[in-house]
């Protein structure tokens, strides 16, 4: 007589964590952070087509790491929530809080029932509008639901504490657009810290003798939300204008077509 298979609840949340944690890992690194006129959104993603960054209304922001699929279908969802609130009864009515509290519930559902949680780490961005001056406001959601409002900026992705550990050196309070973006790409270009198969002091001082790795307009995704725009906050900067902003980002000439580069386009 076989018995069937039996696993603690326990043991399967901690399976699920485990394995979204895994495929969020694996993503590249996204920055968002409040700077003197909004929010700057900085990810490294060097595909033109595939984003990680968007516009979900008026003066609400998107961004996420993980699983690409996943994610884009997300976005979908929350741009439709928003278009039919504000279509039912107000623009005004349609919140950063109220979408954030929607993917929670979201995510939280599919982490709970279904077999497989999503993949996938999201931000939710809003400010406020021109002439009513109030902070700008950034939420988390975790695959498994949970919702945390940060002040100042926060990071997703693989090498998300090392590069928080960057921001944390370097991050003030309202910062002009060029200074803001300087902190974020030069925390972005932080190296990853030494994964610990080793003594904790060896691995600590391969992760401080790592150099800085070099990262131009042509890896970077860059948006903002300017809360001095007087109705769609959303937009994207482009390669010229990183340039302008930030000399140290220019691109860099042409990828090869021979298929020899080594890191696809890959917006995970």
């Amino acid at each position: 007589m076989t018995f069937p298979y039996y696993a603690s609840a326990e043991q399967i949340m901690r399976d699920r964590s485990d394995l979204a944690r895994k495929g969020i890992a694996r993503g590249r690194s996204v920055v968002a952070l409040t700077y003197a006129d909004g929010v700057l959104f900085v990810a490294e993603n060097p595909s033109n087509t595939l984003r990680k960054v968007s516009e979900i209304y008026d003066r609400i922001g998107f961004a996420a790491v993980g699983k690409y699929n996943e994610f884009e279908s997300l976005r979908k969802a929350g741009i439709q929530l928003a278009d039919m609130r504000g279509y039912s009864y107000d623009r005004a009515d349609v919140a950063g809080l109220s979408l954030a509290n929607a993917y929670a519930n979201t995510l939280g559902a599919v982490f709970t029932e279904q077999a497989k949680p999503y993949e996938v780490e999201l931000c939710v961005a809003e400010v406020s509008k021109p002439g009513k001056p109030g902070p700008s406001q950034l939420y988390r959601i975790s695959y498994d639901g949970s919702i945390s409002d940060e002040t100042r900026f926060l990071v997703m992705g693989g090498a998300n504490e090392a590069i928080t550990a960057a921001l944390r050196d370097s991050y003030q309070p309202d910062l002009e657009l060029g200074a803001a973006l300087e902190v974020a790409v030069t925390a972005l270009s932080t190296p990853p810290e030494a994964s610990g198969n080793g003594s904790g002091s060896s691995s600590t001082a391969t992760a401080t003798s790592a150099p800085p790795r070099e990262l131009t307009a042509n890896d970077l995704e860059v948006a903002i939300l300017d809360r001095n725009r007087p109705r769609r906050a959303f937009r994207r900067l482009t390669n010229a204008a990183l340039t302008d902003l930030l000399p140290s980002v220019a691109a860099t000439a042409d990828p090869p077509v021979d298929g020899s580069d080594a890191n696809p386009a890959d917006p995970s």
